[in-house]
């Protein structure tokens, strides 16, 4: 990319907060934003070949929503830590195998994806984000659910297709979780805690795609009250369903419109 180019996208970012160069074969993170350290609340860099975040990441103090999807990231600096203000992180596609400790100290932080990457475990030390909503691990290599996602305020957690056949009991505790994504692992219905069904505030969980067929699950207690991916709901299932909607309307997106929904209460299983 021309350095005109470049400075081009920095004038206009220098105006608008915003900066968006996606799919330039970049191969380093752009030195010249340290110029915009104080003005930037996005960055978006998605689409190139980035291998590494440099330290002066942290220096951006209003920056509200980083992506840096579909890159060669292998690792993210201590720095990172510093994005106080930093609501959501999106790094979709690299080849991030952990997170450093500082991500913990990301306290505004509501949405964080990490779909798509080499994780084997579940990453450490995302209890502290207190204001998290949304944590995507999916397409990774996970293999166990600890008992430390208790620990976690995320309303929603999503491990589809990962190698998971292990789900901690303790995952019934976590306080605020309402959707449990497990679809296309290695479960066997001997797998799943039943607390998660009897004592838990998980309203929609899904497990299509494992090694058992999801209409077994009908002979254990609490399934009359839940609400499983891939079958109609009950009426007391849609009225849930509506309340998290509602929920995510008003308290983690309150710009997203309300599609127009039908429902329809189908008791047999198909």
């Amino acid at each position: 990319m021309g350095n005109s180019a470049l400075k081009a996208h920095l004038e206009t970012s220098q105006k608008t907060g915003v900066f968006q160069l996606t799919g330039k074969g970049l191969t380093e993170f752009p030195e010249e934003l340290q110029k915009l350290t104080g003005n930037l609340r996005t960055v978006d860099l998605s689409n190139n070949k980035i291998e590494v975040l440099p330290a002066f990441i942290g220096g951006f103090q209003q920056i509200k929503s980083l992506t840096i999807s579909s890159n060669k990231l292998t690792s993210l600096p201590n720095d990172i830590g510093k994005l106080k203000k930093l609501e959501t992180l999106i790094l979709n596609g690299n080849h991030l195998k952990q997170l450093p400790s500082s991500v913990g100290q990301l306290k505004s932080l509501r949405t964080l994806s990490l779909s798509g990457n080499h994780f084997k475990e579940f990453p450490s030390g995302l209890g502290t984000l207190r204001q998290l909503d949304v944590l995507d691990l999916s397409k990774n290599k996970i293999q166990v659910v600890p008992a430390e996602v208790a620990e976690l305020q995320a309303i929603e957690i999503n491990l589809n297709q990962n190698q998971i056949s292990t789900v901690s009991p303790e995952v019934s505790r976590a306080p605020r979780l309402k959707v449990l994504r497990l679809e296309e692992n290695c479960l066997e219905l001997s797998s799943i805690p039943l607390s998660i069904l009897t004592d838990s505030q998980v309203s929609l969980l899904s497990l299509e795609g494992n090694l058992f067929e999801v209409k077994k699950m009908r002979d254990l207690e609490g399934y009359d009250k839940f609400c499983f991916s891939g079958y109609t709901p009950c009426p007391v299932l849609t009225v849930s369903f509506v309340c998290l909607i509602l929920f995510y309307k008003y308290h983690v997106f309150p710009r997203w419109k309300i599609p127009q929904f039908k429902f329809e209460c189908k008791t047999k299983l198909v």
